[in-house]
């Protein structure tokens, strides 16, 4: 399970106090109006940016003491952050090995997650010679075959067309089924994610306002908050 319990951040212009627990195994989606906190809650966990006080774990580890590279988790952010100069196949090699020396069987693991992912046959290509939603199944691929426990997707998809968009929501569905992994990913159109999340956090003003079933969130007490929120967007 992840565990964020009272973690407070402050900025001369922006406060922040992170409360939610998402289970192992869990997609959590976390909607909110921008600027209200979303991707610094995803940059805390990952270790950008750290709380001046309470307590975040991973299955009962915590995570606060361990820098960005050492914790077991792994983030795609909105502009996939891919290196134009490397291959795909050594763009997503760079989630197991840095240096890009690879054994035979890591060699394998990253060919299977590009098959995984839809691209295989693409190994070779540059980034520069993709679509948008090929370089975020690329970005996607890297973060999996990490093998980390902890996946966090900062509005990976929000470049993407409407029928792209929700294709890649159901890829990311598709394929925490094959390997237990959590995740936690941000996501302006809810409407998107409603039906594959297992849990939903509304996120504003620097907290989390609510976390249920999505069908609870969606259609409670904050559903026109949430509507006109996410509109905003």
């Amino acid at each position: 399970m992840l565990a964020i319990e009272k973690c407070r951040l402050t900025w001369p212009d922006f406060e922040a106090d992170y409360t939610l627990n998402v289970e192992a195994g869990a997609l959590c989606a976390v909607v909110g109006p921008s600027g209200g906190g979303k991707t610094t809650l995803l940059h805390m966990i990952a270790g950008f940016e750290k709380p001046e006080s309470g307590t975040l774990t991973l299955n009962g580890q915590s995570l606060l003491p361990l820098e960005p590279s050492k914790r077991p988790v792994a983030i795609v952010f909105q502009d996939h952050n891919l290196f134009p100069h490397l291959t795909v196949a050594e763009n997503v090699a760079l989630g197991l090995r840095p240096s890009l020396r690879m054994t035979p069987e890591e060699r394998r693991a990253v060919g299977e997650m590009l098959e995984a992912v839809g691209l295989s046959g693409f190994e070779k290509r540059r980034p520069g010679e993709m679509s948008g939603g090929q370089r975020q199944r690329v970005a996607l691929a890297r973060a999996l075959v990490s093998g980390r426990p902890l996946i966090l997707l900062d509005e990976p998809f929000s470049s993407l067309d409407p029928g792209l968009r929700r294709d890649m929501v159901r890829l990311v569905g598709e394929l925490r089924r094959r390997r237990p992994v959590t995740i936690v990913m941000t996501i302006h159109t809810p409407e998107d994610v409603a039906d594959l999340a297992d849990q939903m956090a509304f996120v504003a003003e620097g907290r989390v306002i609510a976390s249920g079933p999505p069908a609870a969130i969606l259609n409670g007490p904050l559903a026109s908050r949430i509507a006109s929120a996410v509109s905003d967007s």
